[in-house]
């Protein structure tokens, strides 16, 4: 009985298991192939388990020593369920779906996956002690007054422990998003970059310079988070552009338009089969205002995309005649002047003499 227990593990993992293995590639869910992956060292041991269980049942041995076998069986498939749901419970952590088919890293590399094991283990060992005879009441009574002692002398690092679990459980900031954080009180802008790792103290944030920022998980609760990737990884970014006030509109709008699209289609970072838009905004004091409106793949991608843009915008503009003027600043030279006399003569203020010039007149140049 034992010989065929191992036997029908070892060949259940290899077809079975195999076989289910090879359906969960076909199907757009991650979840059964974490399953199927975790089941691959505990079925031979439970087979094994069974095949020894049987036996006992089978051949006539000592009522005592077949209650001995029975608690050794039981406990050790007790421990091998604990370890098992404790590393199927860290392989689904490991996952979160974005989207049919596709299937991205999250947050829980650290803290959720260690607390959840630590927690599914202390459960099966209760259950393991319970199970053994021995009584966890006393043990309960005095975990629970040492948790409350350490609660009280730890309170920085338990704040920045469940910080960092409320992060993964939330699932508003997830590994390998890129995000920009502030300060949380006056809302300015603070750094930016990808989120390494989430840890049970720390958040490891990689900054474009490709330099690692270490955050207490409590200091960054406390701050204002802009999430580039969610709900995805695709911006809009604007671009501002000034044109002369006697230029075609239409015309300024057809050619950027134009010139966006080409970027979108040629320029790694960019969106292809985005349309991209004009939008007028204001008059400024030496043009007409507009904004470009463009797609990125990603936040980062806005720099490389918004380079080639100008480039290619300026270019553009120069071979269809549109201007884009140079700041204007026009001066009252006769009021300068008499201001300026004035306080010679040591007056406190411009005379009347001097204010005959009010308002200003400005030369049409």
């Amino acid at each position: 009985m034992v010989l065929f227990s191992i036997l029908l593990g070892f060949l259940a993992r290899w077809q079975f298991l195999t076989r289910l293995a090879r359906y969960a590639e076909t199907t757009p869910w991650a979840a059964d192939t974490a399953v199927i992956a975790s089941m691959r060292w505990p079925l031979p041991t439970w087979c094994l388990l069974g095949g020894v269980y049987a036996a006992t049942r089978i051949v006539s041995i000592p009522p005592l020593l077949a209650r001995s076998i029975e608690k050794v069986l039981l406990s050790v498939l007790i421990i091998s369920v604990s370890f098992w749901v404790a590393s199927l419970l860290g392989r689904l952590l490991e996952l979160r779906g974005v989207g049919a088919g596709r299937v991205r890293a999250s947050s829980g590399t650290g803290v959720v996956r260690t607390m959840v094991r630590v927690a599914v283990l202390a459960i099966g060992t209760l259950v393991l002690l319970s199970t053994l005879g021995i009584s966890v009441a006393p043990l309960l009574t005095t975990m629970g007054l040492g948790g409350l002692a350490v609660a009280f002398g730890l309170r920085e690092t338990l704040a920045n422990l469940f910080s960092g679990m409320n992060f993964t459980l939330a699932g508003n900031i997830n590994v390998g998003d890129f995000v920009r954080l502030g300060s949380g009180q006056d809302g300015q802008d603070g750094f930016e970059g990808y989120i390494e790792d989430i840890q049970w103290r720390v958040t490891r944030v990689r900054t474009l310079f490709d330099t690692i920022v270490v955050i207490p998980n409590s200091q960054l609760a406390d701050s204002i988070v802009t999430n580039y990737h969610q709900p995805s990884p695709h911006a809009l970014i604007l671009v501002p552009v000034g044109v002369h006030a006697a230029s075609d509109l239409d015309h300024v709008e057809r050619v950027t338009c134009r010139v966006a699209r080409q970027i979108m289609e040629t320029i790694a970072g960019g969106v292809p089969g985005f349309e991209p838009s004009v939008r007028y905004k204001a008059f400024g004091d030496s043009s007409i205002d507009f904004v470009v409106i463009l797609r990125v793949r990603a936040y980062p991608d806005l720099f490389l995309v918004r380079h080639e843009f100008i480039k290619a915008l300026v270019r553009a503009f120069a071979s269809e005649g549109i201007v884009i003027p140079y700041p204007v600043r026009a001066l009252n030279l006769a009021q300068e002047d008499a201001a300026g006399a004035a306080v010679g003569r040591g007056g406190s203020s411009v005379d009347a003499s001097s204010n005959a010039d009010w308002p200003p007149t400005f030369d049409e140049h």
